[in-house]
Order: C-alpha cells, then structure tokens, then sequence
C-alpha cells in the first residue's frame, strides 16, 4: 500500500488555508487526512492546522493494529471530535479568530477495508476498473439542492454558493460526524482532497489521470488540471493504492 500527497496555493489565494498529513502504519494499513480551512486571513490555516496535528497526534499515541473495526471506528471518531474542541476552544481564546472552523476527511486504511470520518465538502472517492465512485456526500447548501432535485451535480460545480458548507469542525463545542466504511481491492485507488480539486477537476478527467499515471506524476497531473481549470482555490490531494 502507498500513499502520494499534494498541496498547492492555487492561482488565486494569497495563503495556503488547507493542512495534511498521512501516515504508513505498515504494507496493509495507512492513514490520512485532509482540512481545509475557513475564516479570514489567520483563521483558516489555523483553524486547519489545529485539527490536522490534533489527529495527527490522537492517531499516533492511539492505533494499534490488533484493533477491531469498531474501535477504529470510536478511535477516527473521537479524534476528530477532539479536533473540533481543540479549534473551538482556539477560537474562543483569540478573538481575532472568532469564526474559524475546517473541514475535515480523516480515512484510515487496514487491509480490504477503508474507515473514514467526514464533515464539510472535502471528498473521498474511490476509483476501481475505469469507474468512479464518490463515497462521502457534501455537507453544503448545494448539495441539499441536489438532494431536493433542484439542481444538478454538474450546475452544483458551477453553483456561486458552492463553497458555503453547513458542517464544519470548530464552530460549535459538538459536530456532527459521519462516519463510513468502504472496501478496498487490489487495484483500487482511494483518493481524498478538498473542494479546490474537486470544484475544478471532472469525475471524468480524476479517472483517467488515476488510470494512466502513478505515485507523485498521479496527484501532479490532478492538482495541474485544477490549475488549469482556473484554480481559484487552495488544492490539496492524497491518493492511497
């Protein structure tokens, strides 16, 4: 199993507001983890900084490979609940970074079984035999449009409200989770990245980049579509295979 990461500014922003980091645990078990901050100009990578070494940290003083799935479960779960408190509390003692809040896309792969934590926009998709499979659902206003059959997905792309999301670690003392299971075969590629990616580079053009190319020309070629498409936001991208 190996694992390729990415982060880039983007053509736009002045700051990179997305954090990362990933871990090999062993050949058959990894993790990753994906922020990507909001709140003014200090707040964001704060904000997303926080909670990727609050996981970072939970992870590695906690996981252990004996665990069974349900502890991994209770152990994705509670790191991130305890990246949320970290960034709210972070918040209410600086008033300068009132607001502040992240996504969050933590998934930690053991074996056939891929475990993943969830809240705000960022994404997790898998790629298996030239199709794609999004595994996550946005929590966005967007996205409750396409729920209600408003809109479709390729008018949520284009959306003007696209980025505004309606969970988000950091803004309240508790988050809503959601927590998912997927499975994971010889072959497939696994990929997690934030809305600059997502918002900018097809389902289409994500597969035949992950088809054709490998190891860090896989997730270049991905963030240089992004670029290329506008690049408007911070693009950050982890593939697992």
């Amino acid at each position: 199993m190996e694992v390729f990461s990415k982060t880039d500014i983007g053509l736009v922003r002045k700051e990179n507001q997305d954090s990362s980091a990933y871990g090999i645990i062993s050949s058959d078990c990894v993790w990753a983890v994906i922020c990507d901050g909001m709140g003014g100009a200090r707040g964001g990578k704060t904000a997303s900084s926080i909670a990727v070494n609050c996981i970072t940290e939970h992870i590695n003083s906690k996981f252990n490979e004996d665990m069974s799935s349900d502890e991994i479960s209770d152990l994705l779960v509670s790191a991130v609940n305890d990246a949320n408190l970290s960034v709210y509390k972070a918040a209410i003692d600086d008033p300068e970074l009132a607001g502040m809040g992240t996504t969050c896309e933590l998934m930690l792969v053991r074996g056939d079984v891929a475990y993943i934590a969830h809240v705000g926009d960022s994404r997790a998709y898998s790629v298996r035999d030239g199709k794609i499979l999004q595994i996550t659902e946005d929590h966005s206003l967007v996205q409750e449009m396409v729920r209600r059959g408003e809109i479709t997905p390729d008018q949520a792309m284009r959306h003007p409200n696209k980025n505004l999301i309606t969970r988000a670690l950091g803004v309240a003392s508790d988050v809503h989770i959601d927590y998912i299971e997927a499975e994971f075969n010889a072959g497939d590629t696994l990929l997690i990245c934030s809305d600059g990616l997502s918002n900018f580079v097809s389902k289409a053009d994500i597969v035949r980049t992950v088809s054709e190319n490998r190891g860090d020309l896989m997730i270049d070629t991905l963030v240089e579509i992004a670029k290329r498409h506008g690049g408007h936001d911070n693009i950050t991208v982890t593939v697992i295979y």
